[in-house]
């Protein structure tokens, strides 16, 4: 798997102009000093940011990108995203009603609209078809897709009708084996099953640990996969110098997948005090998406979402929300994940005023999205920053984040690798 991550983050600047560029920044955003800076001229060769200089004269003939109206930050990150597959709605079975062919310009269609809304870099967690995901970013990476730099977890490792499974169907109906890839019943099913989404592509492992709001008959709160089944996924993962993240709503499974040693939780909705005190202790990243359960309820009552999925959304949005403020406090290491494909791609930089109503800084929540997000990644010499060396993805918006972090929901201009994509 090290070989796939390696080939992976090498393509990232496959767009990239060859030739210098400069862009004029009117302010500039640094989220490793936490700092605003005034105008600043960033020159970039080959996709990557060479220097950081004073706004002032350049040399005669220069290619320059005037973005001395705005203020330019780097790329944002989001670390839960479901590029490659339909979007949740009223139907549980909606899956089923579309194939891998129609799935796949689904995802391009998401992967360029995710893009001009700003997020240069994602983690895509999971869709129902193994490897559309793992192809998407191959795509991209190919040039043939226009879209943000991916991670991609290939299937979902799931308990048999858990809360990664298609679920609501009769039981006479055939779920396609394509969609069962990552289904395991005991740790050396799970040995084999990451081994094979490593072989076929997969950057990092997806674990479904509890039930999930979003699948009929599974509860949110309740652990589905075993403690040693999770600890053989992170053994696998380790020996290839790959990572775990658990999608986890309940207290039990959350501290169970943390004690099984994985890098990050999905969700951590219903965490307890003890939960935030072991990912504090054992350096686990939360991946918390706060805002989703307002768009999920609102939406969810005009169009009928099953009942069963507005009775879990209830039940977790308002603890998720006080967990988050909680973890904040601890100083937990906090990523920024919207479950995008929940509502609509684009929409991602509507959590950042909710991060920042319960309990965040403007610069903590952006912090989240570049810098933190990017060590989750494991990125962090490539992406979530612009000091040299970086590549060159950056946004310009309207306003100063750090005052209103809602400019970052209108997104003027969008640079990937030195390339501008908005």
């Amino acid at each position: 798997m090290a070989t796939a991550l390696v080939c992976a983050v090498a393509g990232m600047g496959a767009t990239a102009h060859a030739e210098t560029v400069y862009v004029r920044a009117g302010h500039l955003v640094d989220p490793e000093a936490g700092t605003v800076e005034g105008a600043r001229l960033l020159r970039v060769e080959n996709g990557r940011v060479a220097a950081i200089l004073p706004d002032g004269a350049l040399p005669p003939g220069a290619h320059v990108i005037d973005w001395s109206g705005y203020t330019v930050l780097p790329g944002l990150i989001d670390m839960h995203v479901h590029l490659a597959d339909v979007d949740e709605g009223s139907n549980p079975v909606e899956p089923l009603l579309h194939s891998a062919m129609e799935v796949a310009y689904m995802g391009a269609r998401n992967a360029r609209t995710t893009l001009e809304a700003g997020f240069t870099s994602v983690h895509d967690v999971g869709c129902y078809r193994a490897f559309a995901d793992v192809e998407l970013r191959n795509a991209i990476n190919r040039g043939d897709v226009i879209g943000p730099r991916m991670a991609a977890v290939g299937a979902y490792i799931t308990a048999p009708g858990g809360g990664g499974e298609v679920t609501g169907m009769a039981p006479d109906v055939h779920v396609p084996d394509d969609m069962r890839v990552g289904v395991v019943t005991s740790p050396d099913e799970v040995t084999q099953k990451v081994n094979y989404l490593f072989q076929h592509g997969a950057d990092s492992i997806k674990l479904i640990a509890t039930g999930a709001v979003f699948a009929i008959g599974t509860v949110a709160g309740q652990q589905e996969l075993t403690e040693a089944e999770m600890h053989a996924a992170v053994e696998v993962a380790d020996a290839r110098g790959s990572w775990v993240t658990a999608h986890a709503h309940g207290a039990a499974g959350i501290k169970a997948a943390i004690r099984a040693g994985v890098r990050g939780i999905e969700h951590a909705s219903l965490i307890d005090d003890e939960g935030i005190a072991l990912a504090k202790a054992r350096g686990v990243y939360l991946d918390m998406d706060i805002y989703n359960g307002d768009w999920t309820d609102e939406v969810g009552r005009r169009d009928h979402y099953p009942d069963d999925y507005m009775r879990k959304n209830t039940e977790t949005t308002l603890a998720q929300r006080e967990a988050f403020r909680k973890a904040v406090k601890a100083g937990v290491k906090l990523a920024f994940g919207t479950d995008a494909g929940v509502y609509p791609h684009g929409l991602n930089a509507r959590q950042f005023k909710y991060m920042v109503q319960w309990g965040m800084t403007p610069m903590q929540a952006i912090q989240a999205a570049t810098i933190v997000s990017a060590r989750m990644l494991g990125w962090s010499n490539d992406v979530g920053a612009l000091s040299p060396g970086h590549y060159a993805d950056m946004i310009a918006v309207a306003g100063d984040p750090t005052r209103d972090v809602t400019v970052l929901e209108h997104v003027a201009h969008v640079m990937k690798g030195g390339a501008v994509a908005k």
